[in-house]
């Protein structure tokens, strides 16, 4: 087990700056998860941990010990690839053995951690098999294996679920957490997925055009995000974003736009400014509600233009003043195409964005 550090590290491609100044402390044992659209540096990254791809600038570290000139095969990791990447000639055992021969480790130790990872990941009975008579799903798990059998300090992940249906994508995180919980070592996964990230790290870090915008777990991730990209790239449907503008006085301050008002939320209370100024407030749609709710809310006034049914709840896209807006309501409302409706959200799921800056109010973003 190792802690991983990245100190003010760079990588350029020429004149391209695929991670810029990243500093980052993955703590020892710790699912961390790099997640970001495509092209914001999370692979590149991860591919600097496994020595992939060389350093411009800064210091790596895994535990104490500085990497940036150590081969890849000196690091003590393991890496799980998007391709499963298996020998298709061998079968499932000397696929598990393959890396420990090269290595020259002794035969009765890689027999013992081979029978351990197939056993751990539920592959004994398929030992003797080819990979071409295994399923998506079971060749990813033999990846896993032999991730395993190395025993490293860390394990890198890089999109290992991209290639699997979405039922065995849910099944395969569920393996794969377990494997972390019961090797109790230090995880670096990278996706672009973030409901992936939310079910998976112990901690997320966010990233966007090569630089690192948030870390954080992924219920502070979701509840206090650091900026709008943040607030819009954690959560699924998005969040819902609108430009509204400070009117009234004392007590009677509040944001509108039209066909939407929202009272002052209280935690924003000293960081709005003054009448006039704009705002970006953003709410997610599982938050919107149809109906009375009690205590103080903002009022979305909408209509209903298309309707997805699913099962206990319909995910609603409305139309507010000529902005598109996502909304998760229960199904028991029975919305339809056309319906006129008056959605209610409690202040305390508001979040308010400066416009020039886009970080979040709460993070000291003051508007003078």
């Amino acid at each position: 087990m190792a802690t991983v550090t990245f100190e003010n590290v760079t990588k350029r491609f020429g004149d391209v700056i695929a991670v810029d100044d990243l500093n980052l402390d993955i703590r020892d044992a710790e699912f961390m998860v790099l997640v970001g659209p495509s092209g914001c540096g999370k692979t590149t990254s991860l591919r600097m941990i496994a020595g992939l791809e060389e350093i411009t600038s800064g210091t790596m570290r895994i535990g104490e010990r500085i990497i940036n000139d150590i081969p890849p095969k000196d690091r003590d990791i393991a890496m799980v690839f998007q391709s499963y990447a298996l020998y298709p000639h061998m079968t499932i055992r000397d696929n598990l053995a393959f890396g420990l021969k090269l290595r020259h480790v002794p035969k009765v130790q890689i027999e013992a951690r081979v029978k351990e990872a197939a056993a751990i990941l539920d592959l004994t009975r398929y030992i003797d098999r080819k990979p071409r008579e295994l399923s998506g799903g079971q060749r990813q798990r033999v990846a896993l294996g032999r991730a395993i059998v190395r025993e490293p300090a860390v394990f890198l992940m890089d999109e290992p679920l991209s290639n699997l249906d979405a039922k065995l994508r849910v099944e395969t995180r569920a393996n794969i957490l377990r494997l972390h919980q019961r090797l109790n070592t230090t995880f670096v996964y990278v996706t672009h997925d973030q409901i992936e990230a939310m079910t998976m790290g112990s901690r997320i870090a966010v990233m966007n055009e090569g630089r690192l915008q948030q870390v954080g777990t992924p219920q502070e991730l979701y509840d206090r995000p650091i900026n709008r990209f943040v607030a819009g790239f954690i959560g699924s449907p998005a969040m819902n974003f609108i430009s509204v503008e400070v009117g009234g006085s004392g007590d009677g301050i509040t944001l509108t736009a039209p066909n939407v008002t929202i009272p002052i939320p209280p935690q924003f209370r000293e960081s709005i400014g003054g009448p006039g100024r704009t705002l970006i407030a953003g709410y997610r749609p599982e938050h919107l509600v149809l109906g009375p709710l009690g205590g103080s809310t903002a009022v979305v006034n909408a209509k209903a233009e298309v309707v997805e049914y699913l099962g206990n709840e319909e995910l609603i896209h409305a139309s507010c003043a000529d902005r598109d807006i996502v909304a998760i309501v229960d199904s028991a409302y029975r919305v339809r195409p056309g319906d006129m409706l008056e959605l209610r959200v409690p202040l305390e799921k508001i979040q308010l964005f400066d416009p020039d800056t886009n970080f979040a109010l709460s993070f000291g973003a003051v508007i003078a």
